[in-house]
């Protein structure tokens, strides 16, 4: 199975390694150094199989490439996947990390990670003690801290943007907005747009967890019938499929998750739904931007709210491209990142 998978990746390279001691396998997968090195956040989580691991790492790294590109960042794209058999806590998840950090630093900086699902500042730091090549460590051990509130902010500005091209005025007031899923980001944007004066729904397995939003709780199981103008998708990826997008009831797609897209031909189907797709990889940037542009670039606070502000833009130019094409926004996207690749 892991060959199949790597016979059709088009990618560079994959590292993998099996850490006896807790039964997990590290996948690190490095889809392109055309641009700098690859950079990618670490995704710690259980899975039935290992080849599902390598899947959702060799789907992600090939994203990340898209994003940094999209975002004009110098860097390749990567990501890596810790498949563990139930994920850890205490002294067992420090010394996994610790090994792993291990793995990272004998790639060579070819590799500079930062968190993601069921990461955070703190894995970070346990990383950074062994490799320098991580970011998004806490303030106190020299990194920039969370970057959610980034992710959560360039979402944001991206629904605003893709609100204005479906409707002619960005202000969120008095829409409907669903936000699936109220981790780390789903909760920080559910707040922007109750702020903004939105009206806001929120799906998530842990009820408590989406009540502390502030916002109103709606039933996982039937949140995609109920009628929005914004689906925001903020959990795992490839929930927008040919059932799922038959029963959505909204006008715009506009989310933080990775990968949404479960196969390239759901993007024509949003499309042939009436449906404006606001590309995951576009609009969910606002983290790289974070880790990369404070601790890579040398940005100052200013510089970085203006890039992330800059993801709207970046989507307004998106959907006029794919509305002159006569094409779908992701492919927009596509053609957009493969551009800038080809630049390099």
């Amino acid at each position: 199975m892991f060959e199949d998978l790597l016979r059709r990746w088009d990618g560079e390279h994959v590292v993998v390694r099996h850490d006896e001691a807790t039964g997990a396998w590290m996948f690190v997968c490095i889809h392109s150094t055309r641009l700098g090195p690859a950079m990618g956040g670490t995704r710690l989580k259980s899975y039935d199989e290992p080849p599902q691991a390598l899947e959702d790492g060799l789907r992600l790294a090939a994203g990340m490439t898209r994003k940094l590109a999209v975002l004009g960042l110098p860097c390749g794209g990567g990501k890596a996947v810790l498949a563990v058999p139930a994920v850890p806590d205490g002294d067992e998840r420090r010394r996994l990390l610790e090994r792993y950090g291990d793995l990272v630093e004998s790639l060579g900086g070819s590799f500079v990670t930062g968190p993601d699902m069921n990461t955070r500042e703190a894995d970070m730091d346990v990383v950074g003690s062994r490799t320098p090549h991580v970011f998004c460590r806490s303030v106190g051990n020299g990194g920039s801290g969370d970057p959610s509130v980034h992710t959560a902010l360039g979402v944001f500005h991206g629904i605003r943007a893709t609100l204005a091209h479906a409707f002619g005025t960005d202000d969120p007031a008095g829409r409907t907005v669903l936000v699936q899923g109220t981790g780390s980001v789903g909760a920080k944007l559910a707040r922007l747009l109750l702020d903004a004066g939105a009206v806001v729904l929120v799906s998530d397995v842990d009820e408590e967890r989406a009540r502390a939003t502030g916002a109103d709780p709606v039933a996982p199981d039937t949140a995609l019938e109920l009628e929005c103008d914004v689906y925001a998708p903020c959990a795992l990826g490839a929930t927008l499929n040919a059932d799922s997008i038959r029963r959505l009831r909204c006008r715009i797609v506009a989310g933080g998750a990775n990968n949404q897209l479960a196969t390239p031909a759901d993007g024509e189907r949003l499309r042939a739904a009436g449906i404006l797709y606001a590309p995951d990889y576009v609009i969910n940037g606002g983290g790289a931007l974070h880790g990369i542009g404070l601790e890579r670039l040398g940005w100052d606070a200013g510089r970085l709210e203006r890039e992330v502000a800059g993801i709207g833009d970046t989507l307004s130019g998106i959907y006029r491209q794919a509305e002159a094409a006569g094409i779908t926004t992701s492919e927009a996207a596509e053609r957009l990142a493969a551009e800038r690749l080809a630049q390099s």
